[in-house]
């Protein structure tokens, strides 16, 4: 019964792939020519959502195997929760692509800026509930929860305030 939930999750899981990192040079307009140097935080943003993307990795390669490692689950779960919750450090005004910076961060970050805290809060909450799954020992209920990580946290915030790289 466990795999059949799991396999339910494969796609979700595959989605959350994507939470991870922000790929360079994506066309969507022109953007402006960057005022100066690039602010330091747009790369410790997208090292953290790299590494968000290969906490995703984990979690996903354990759910696929016969025997999940829930310690691996657990430590990945709690790497991403401790990550999203830095994410409002690495948005300062003005380093957005139409800024002209290497980045797929929307000025509409800035414009709503309620808007991209509230789906900021959203997904912190969504991989706290994950954590609390990996600590169960369950990987259906993981399964769950990175569905619901994927599409209320990470996928709701990349709609508004990324860059549609499709």
């Amino acid at each position: 019964m466990k795999s059949i939930h799991l396999f339910a999750a494969t796609p979700l899981i595959a989605l959350l792939a994507a939470c991870g990192g922000e790929a360079s040079d994506v066309g969507g307009g022109e953007s402006a020519a960057p005022a100066g140097d690039a602010p330091a935080e747009i790369a410790q943003r997208q090292d953290n959502f790299e590494a968000i993307g290969d906490a995703f990795k984990v979690i996903r390669e354990q759910l696929e195997g016969e025997a999940p490692d829930m310690a691996a689950i657990q430590e990945a779960a709690g790497d991403i929760n401790t990550r999203l919750q830095r994410v409002p450090d690495f948005f300062p005004e003005g380093s957005s692509m139409e800024a002209g910076y290497d980045t797929e961060a929307l000025a509409m970050i800035w414009e709503d800026p309620d808007g991209f805290t509230e789906a900021t809060q959203n997904a912190i909450a969504a991989s706290e509930e994950m954590v609390a799954a990996a600590a169960t020992g369950d990987p259906a209920a993981v399964g769950e929860q990175v569905g619901n990580l994927g599409l209320n946290g990470c996928k709701a915030c990349h709609d508004k305030f990324r860059v549609d790289d499709d």
